[in-house]
């Protein structure tokens, strides 16, 4: 299974022999919807750019370093993400009904959708390829230490994993730990270290550099 980490789904009509029959019948039908006029390519694009570059995962970014920073919110994002995400403008149709896990000591999350690719858009953007990948779906509830292996990720040992199932009615986020040495980090600072990985469990949060730490003293 591969993961390439920065990966996008690239909305373009380059040789499309890499998609597998889905996405090929995809982009087949927006040949025939672009033709007939029903859709314009070029707002299809922007709509697309919007997601990865001006939401993408900075919102959930956003919602985990206030969880970090501020105990109340925190208890209130576990007990009630969707009413805790919208406080912070975080709505939308993918993202209706959200449930909060906040990794600890002894406890790793993982989000999955086996059945497709439910995702919680509002929160986290796009779904990048490898989490629509069939081997992803499946093989992460099989041995989904194996399959944090692959991203590099290796927990201490006697960590237990849960791995938890989206659906067309619950999407989920993994809150992260939060590194070491971010005591006194603004919340900006603190979400410029939570990655979209570690959103989804599949990674872990970015350790300060010594350049944030200096700026945050």
């Amino acid at each position: 299974m591969s993961h390439d980490h920065d990966d996008h789904d690239h909305h373009g009509h380059d040789d499309h022999s890499h998609l597998d029959e889905m996405d090929r019948r995809v982009r087949a039908l927006e040949t025939v919807l672009t033709a007939k006029g029903y859709i314009d390519p070029a707002a299809l694009d922007a709509l697309i750019d919007t997601y990865q570059t001006k939401i993408g995962p900075r919102n959930g970014a956003r919602v985990v370093a206030k969880a970090w920073a501020d105990p109340t919110y925190r208890d209130w994002l576990l007990r009630d993400a969707t009413a805790a995400i919208a406080s912070l403008g975080y709505t939308g149709r993918q993202g209706e009904h959200m449930v909060a896990v906040a990794n600890g000591p002894g406890q790793h999350h993982l989000v999955v959708c086996t059945l497709c690719s439910c995702y919680p858009w509002p929160v986290l953007g796009l779904p990048p390829t490898w989490y629509k990948s069939a081997p992803y779906r499946a093989r992460v509830v099989k041995d989904p230490r194996g399959v944090l292996a692959d991203f590099g990720v290796s927990l201490p040992e006697g960590t237990a994993i849960r791995v938890w199932d989206s659906t067309a009615e619950v999407r989920y986020l993994v809150i992260p730990e939060r590194p070491a040495g971010t005591e006194g980090f603004s919340e900006e600072q603190l979400a410029a270290l939570v990655t979209r990985d570690s959103m989804i469990g599949t990674g872990l949060a970015r350790a300060p550099g010594p350049a944030a730490a200096g700026a945050a003293t």
